[in-house]
């Protein structure tokens, strides 16, 4: 009878465990797996900005800290006054569309007025044109036919 080995794991790089396995006698070889260590799977990738800081953190009283601070106050004002100045076009802008509300409503109230004057003549002038207008009586086409 053939013998499988059972595979052996030997601790790898970054906590991965490489595992190790033999020929067996068919011959066939099985391809090694790196499977990670521990139970939690696979981690995160850490972006390149967060690695390569791992120095001790700045004097005070450096020239380095100074300047980190002061290029980040400059960023902090900078962010303030670009969020105050949309503020301000908002409102602006807000203020913009109720004037413009205004206006047309304005309108639509004197649109609606012209309407209603131009309805009431097209109504009087049709009345009128209905009372000019004689009905065909059946005495005039009998006199007509009597008079042949």
């Amino acid at each position: 009878m053939s013998k499988i080995s059972q595979p052996a794991s030997s601790p790898g790089v970054n906590g991965i465990s490489v595992i190790h396995t033999q020929a067996h006698a068919s011959g066939l070889q099985q391809v090694p797996q790196l499977v990670p260590a521990g139970s939690g799977g696979g981690g995160k990738a850490v972006p390149p900005s967060k690695q390569s800081k791992k120095s001790s953190p700045l004097d005070r009283n450096s020239d380095e800290y100074r300047q980190r601070r002061e290029r980040n106050n400059m960023a902090v004002k900078k962010s303030r006054l670009k969020s105050k100045q949309k503020a301000q076009d908002t409102l602006q802008r807000v203020n913009q569309l109720k004037e413009e509300n205004e206006r047309l409503e304005a309108k639509i109230k004197l649109l609606t007025k012209e309407l209603s004057v131009l309805k009431d003549l097209f109504l009087e002038h049709a009345h009128n044109l209905a009372d000019n207008v004689q009905p065909i009586s059946t005495e005039n086409t009998s006199s007509d036919n009597t008079g042949q």
